[in-house]
């Protein structure tokens, strides 16, 4: 099991891996300059789904009863209320405590609506968006929002939250217009008559904190009182480290807007946490908790059973769905010289058995992931199109070879367990790299040391998959420690990267957004999310083309499944496995709508019957 991408990271949700934005007008009006004014709905490509003045989500039932309570499980600890600190671990449920200006709906990837902001004017070179402020809301004490609060909130994330959102906010001012309008100005890039629009777009869903509570705190430590949000829900409860209730708003502003009707149905929600994995199902399995999504193959194979089951109590439900999925694996950190050669990292590779994985630990329940774009268009496939050869031509020389001349694909096993043809290609590229198998130890030609690393996880989950990968590199002299500490070790030493190998992958890609750059690009070399450290001047072009090319869909295409070749060929990570399913189970007192969002499980949309 990876941990939570989205829950670790303290990373600004506007740089975040899905900002795919459309866009719709009340009215176009254009001057010298060429402003759009009175936007609704926005977006970076097509047209938004839903009409101005629609009333709803299709994927939601608007006369939703409110009422009862969901209880869900976690595994590890909080000690603090607040994601965007700079250390600590923030409790479950933070997602409710701020909105947003706009929000995104989840059956398109995606549109925003408006939520904080009724409407917005921005000018077509993408230099400035202002947004109006609905005059009726609220933060949670009943006061209004104001353009104090957007101007306080971005002012805050530049000066004291995470240095990659300042870089890639860099130059971008915000000013106070009135009371309820505020201006965000972005300069063009230089010599460019137009701007970067996903940059612009990114400001819709800047998450707003009340001025009056945060300017009295250090925004970049951790908070340990329950804060004052925005948001649907606040902290009713809770004893740090064990659990945290969040409690529905009941004089919640925006309930009846059309991007929440029907949503934000229980009255309460508890977050339980477990140490351990094994110990949370069996609370399950009793009653104690609500609601479960497994990721665990064995588990959902083998321990969905008992009387609760048999008497209706609990229902286990599996959903196919077609979400874009991330890159989940073991993640070299190539800044540490053992895995600086790309030979190096291309031959553990073949130590992974994949097929023997699959076959025996997850009952055939999963297939290879093979692309940073997987299950979308945009993941590399066969050999490059003459599109994709002319955009890779321009780094030839600087990338793989075999990125022209061979289809990317994993390592392959007759899943039987015996990997000696593996290994053979495997001793091979070790060889070339200074490496030389003696006396049943892998050792550096140079300086006879063994070629021995750390596998850093935090999971039993991740130790029972990664135990066959140490048993295959053992047999061919390899010296791997797998090293598991709680998650407040782990995401420190992750912020730091403090690991050689790390069990933790990239985030969801739908399409190449802007957004790669902090994953990506040298610029964000120092980032949490630039987990192997990759400061290369080829990938830094092509992240730096896909920036330029956010409204041109074909070089878009061209441009992802290029630099998806090229980042599967410098072996940057042991890729793992992919599911296409939600594999549910849930205490048998829920209804939903008839239709679920095609991007979600809209677990925010059900209720209690």
């Amino acid at each position: 099991m990876l941990i939570n991408t989205m829950k670790f990271l303290p990373l600004f949700p506007t740089v975040k891996t899905t900002l795919f934005l459309f866009f719709s007008i009340n009215a176009l009006t254009l001057n010298a300059q060429a402003v759009v004014r009175g936007a609704t709905s926005i977006a970076l490509r097509g047209e938004p789904k839903y009409a101005d003045r629609f009333t709803h989500f299709d994927y939601v039932n608007p006369d939703a009863p409110k009422g009862g309570s969901l209880t869900r499980a976690y595994i590890g600890t909080f000690d603090n209320f607040h994601l965007y600190a700079l250390r600590g671990n923030c409790a479950d449920g933070y997602e409710y405590f701020y909105d947003s200006l706009l929000k995104s709906s989840l059956d398109e990837i995606s549109s925003y609506y408006p939520l904080i902001a009724e409407k917005f004017d921005y000018a077509v070179d993408y230099s400035f968006i202002t947004f109006y402020i609905n005059p009726h809301s609220k933060d949670q004490g009943g006061r209004p929002i104001t353009a104090e609060d957007v101007a306080f909130s971005f002012n805050t994330f530049m000066t004291k939250g995470v240095p990659q959102f300042r870089s890639y906010y860099a130059g971008i001012t915000v000013t106070v217009l009135d009371a309820y309008t505020v201006r965000f100005d972005i300069p063009l890039p230089e010599g460019a008559d137009k701007g970067d629009k996903e940059k612009m777009l990114g400001l819709c869903s800047l998450p707003i904190f009340p001025k009056r509570f945060w300017e009295k705190k250090d925004f970049s430590e951790p908070l340990v009182e329950p804060p004052l949000g925005t948001g649907a829900y606040r902290v009713s409860d809770y004893q740090m480290g064990q659990y945290v209730v969040i409690e529905r708003v009941k004089d919640y502003w925006a309930a009846d807007l059309p991007v929440n009707k029907g949503q934000f149905n229980f009255d309460t929600i508890r977050y339980d946490y477990y140490r351990d994995e094994t110990v949370s199902l069996e609370a399950f399995k009793a009653g104690e908790y609500d609601f479960r999504q497994e990721t665990s193959a064995v588990n959902w194979a083998t321990k969905y059973t008992g009387k609760n089951f048999d008497n209706g109590l609990i229902r286990k439900e599996t959903i196919p769905h077609e979400i874009p999925q991330a890159m989940q694996a073991f993640t070299f950190n190539i800044q540490r010289p053992i895995f600086a050669d790309r030979r190096v990292r291309r031959a553990l590779n073949y130590f992974f058995d994949f097929e023997w994985m699959n076959k025996n630990l997850f009952y055939g329940q999963y297939k290879r992931t093979r692309s940073y774009f997987q299950n979308t268009e945009y993941a590399a496939d066969g050999l490059p199109s003459p599109e994709e050869r002319v955009v890779l031509e321009s780094v030839r020389g600087q990338i793989p070879p075999e990125v022209f001349t061979d289809e990317y694909q994993p390592s392959v096993t007759d899943g039987s367990g015996y990997i000696r043809l593996q290994a053979r290609s495997a001793l091979r590229l070790l060889e070339e790299a200074g490496w030389e198998l003696k006396g049943g130890k892998l050792l550096n030609k140079v300086h006879g040391g063994q070629l021995s690393f750390e596998l850093l996880i935090y999971s039993p989950d991740s130790e029972r998959i990664a135990i066959p990968f140490q048993r295959n590199l053992a047999k061919y002299g390899i010296d791997m420690h797998i090293r598991m500490v709680d998650t407040s070790q782990f995401i420190n030493r992750l912020r730091s990267h403090d690991f050689d190998m790390i069990a933790y992958g990239s985030p969801v890609n739908a399409y190449p957004s802007a957004d790669m750059a902090i994953v990506w690009h040298s610029a964000y070399i120092d980032s949490t999310w630039n987990i192997p450290g990759v400061s290369d001047p080829a990938v830094d072009y092509l992240i730096e083309r896909i920036m330029e090319n956010q409204e041109n869909d074909s070089a878009l295409l061209s441009l992802g499944r290029a630099v998806d070749r090229v980042l599967m060929w410098n072996f940057y990570v042991i890729p793992h496995w992919h599911i296409s399913e939600f594999r549910l189970a849930y205490i048998n007192k829920f209804a939903r709508p008839a239709i679920r969002p095609k991007y979600d499980v809209g677990l925010d949309t059900w209720w209690v019957k």
